[in-house]
């Protein structure tokens, strides 16, 4: 079983500026109506997003509202000079998102015809480009598609030659070679987009390799159409999709290797949703070890594994401070665990239509039986840290109730941030102090002199490290975070960024877990837990958009983080 993403699938540089650039301006500009001049991209899915967020595409400035107060955005493909000079006349503020590969191209075409060259564009008549680069010929400008195309062209002076941005390199480059044969003065530029030559090469490789191919993007994406076709061309069974829906009939026993790859236009959890279908696909193919990985995935997408993980952190925690391990407490930190985490994506649904995340659809499924489960587990929690008397069921009662408040609109009308979880990087934050909370603080509460050296190591390691997680799982959700007006930390600093600031948290724990040990604060576990850092250092390398793992096999590893920490307990115990 082989299931391998390419590395070029999804947003391109041009598609991510122009969808950066429209999302801060909504984050922004609040009080104005913004429009893009036409669909900002060719993928359906994320335009029904960004109405979301009162970001509407209209095909001529009539449709635009109270012009004095509109913003409109030219998308990437570009307009015409004659519609860019009518909307500035309507007195309508412009944004240009045009990408700057196609800027190139007009530029071009701008000279050229200003020398008295013909241009001839090598590109789809319909599409929106080239719609916008024949605006740039002054009326001296043809469009030819095929190498028939180029025999009807009639007699030409100077002749220049360009691309549309997403043509395949291949039909140019016959196009040329018929073209240089009839006007051997012919210029010609080369300005197809690296991006799409790269994407368009690592295709063909792609499909050579695998026995079946996903292209995912939409069907009025034209770069995506042509991958699909490149695909077909190495005669690979190949499936164009918009989404995982689509694979509801695909027999994936056929298929031992699978490879995906998505157009231009196509967001990341749209990627995501079909590299997960296609891993469950793939699994039920192996008997046992299909079980297994499937019973793990399972764990996983009903944040059972993140309970299980809180369970063990429970039993490092207490360990790391020579406590007695205490059954009822390991169960209090699974149960509250499970149910605030449940109770919180339950709350935070994304929006209608939007089933980004791996677990999105299985919530939306079962929303009732998951609201069940989560207020029995919080009431479980409770009751077991009750009958350890009443500070734990103090504490443990206010943390029940901060995490309830957090979703809730609590502050003054007229402020930006109306909730606690609209505060920038706050889920990471509170997250990890309810977590390092129930695992590091509760089961100490009942000992005599509890707020000591061992207890702070013991809260800090696990703040540390489910902060790390949590932080690791934002960046890994980065673009549709950024697409629904999410204010995480790596939405705020970047990935880059957010990463190194991991790294020396990361550094700092490792230093703290030997010093405590070697000032005699902590029991010789601290060693073992080492064992995490260095699994988490394996995971900023492992879990990345280019390994080709799917969401939930990513998310898996990234909780792993917390079972590793029970097996170097039982390391610890066994040695």
């Amino acid at each position: 079983m082989e299931i391998k993403l390419a590395k070029t699938a999804g947003f391109c540089m041009g598609v991510r500026r122009a969808v950066d650039i429209v999302l801060e301006i909504a984050q922004h500009e609040t009080g104005r109506s913004i429009y893009t001049y036409g669909p900002l991209i060719h993928n359906p899915q994320t335009i029904e997003l960004l109405k979301t967020r009162g970001v509407n595409p209209v095909e001529n400035i009539e449709e635009v509202r109270d012009r004095q107060n509109a913003v409109l955005i030219i998308r990437a493909h570009g307009i015409a000079p004659v519609e860019r000079k009518k909307i500035k006349e309507s007195g309508i503020r412009i944004i240009d998102a045009t990408c700057p590969k196609v800027g190139y191209v007009q530029a071009i075409i701008k000279k050229h015809t200003a020398l008295d060259y013909t241009v001839v564009i090598v590109g789809d008549k319909e599409h929106p480009e080239v719609n916008a680069l024949l605006g740039y010929t002054g009326g001296r400008g043809i469009t030819v598609i095929t190498t028939e195309d180029v025999d009807k062209l009639p007699s030409l002076g100077k002749v220049c030659v360009v691309a549309q941005t997403t043509q395949t390199s291949d039909n140019y480059e016959k196009i040329i070679n018929k073209i240089k044969k009839i006007y051997p003065q012919a210029i010609v530029f080369n300005t197809i987009c690296s991006s799409t030559q790269q994407r368009q090469a690592e295709i063909i490789s792609l499909a050579g390799e695998m026995d079946a191919i996903f292209i995912v993007g939409g069907k009025n994406s034209a770069n995506t159409r042509r991958l699909a076709d490149l695909a077909r061309k190495q005669q690979t069974p190949t499936f164009h999709i918009e989404t995982a829906t689509e694979m509801e009939n695909v027999n994936f026993a056929l298929y031992d290797r699978i490879g995906v790859s998505a157009g231009a236009s196509t967001p990341n959890w749209i990627i995501d949703r079909v590299m997960d279908k296609i891993a469950d696909g793939q699994s039920r193919k192996l008997k046992t070890v299909g079980f297994l990985l499937n019973l793990w995935l399972l764990a996983i997408r009903t944040d059972v594994y993140s309970a299980i993980g809180a369970g063990c952190l429970c039993v490092a925690c207490m360990l790391l401070q020579e406590i007695n391990v205490n059954i009822s407490y390991v169960a209090i930190a699974s149960f509250f665990v499970y149910g605030m985490h449940v109770l919180n994506r339950l709350i935070s649904r994304k929006p209608a239509g939007f089933i980004g995340s791996f677990r999105e659809e299985t919530y939306r499924k079962h929303g009732k039986f998951y609201l069940y489960a989560a207020v029995f587990s919080i009431v479980i929690a409770l009751v077991l840290a009750f009958i350890n008397g009443a500070l734990p069921f103090t504490f443990l009662f206010f943390i029940s109730l901060a995490g309830l408040l957090y979703n809730m609109k609590i502050m003054p009308k007229g402020w930006r941030f109306q909730r606690l979880k609209d505060l920038p990087g706050s889920k990471n934050i509170f997250m990890a102090t309810a977590w390092g909370t129930v695992t590091a603080i509760l089961p100490a509460l009942n000992i005599n002199n509890f707020l000591n050296a061992q207890m702070i190591v013991a809260f800090g390691f696990a703040f540390g490290i489910v902060f790390i997680r949590s932080a690791m799982s934002d960046i890994l959700e980065f673009q549709s975070d950024k697409l629904i007006g999410r204010e995480t930390i790596p939405v705020l600093f970047g990935k880059a960024n957010t990463k190194n600031v991991l790294k020396i948290i990361s550094l700092i724990l490792f230093a703290i877990l030997l010093f405590s040990y070697a000032a005699g604060w902590t029991s010789s576990l601290s060693f073992f837990l080492l064992a995490c850092l260095l699994y988490i250092w394996i995971c900023f390398h492992l879990c990345d958009r280019t390994s080709g793992l799917s969401g939930a096999v990513m998310e898996g590893i990234l909780e792993t983080i917390y079972i590793i920490a029970g097996l170097s307990v039982f390391l610890w115990s066994f040695l």
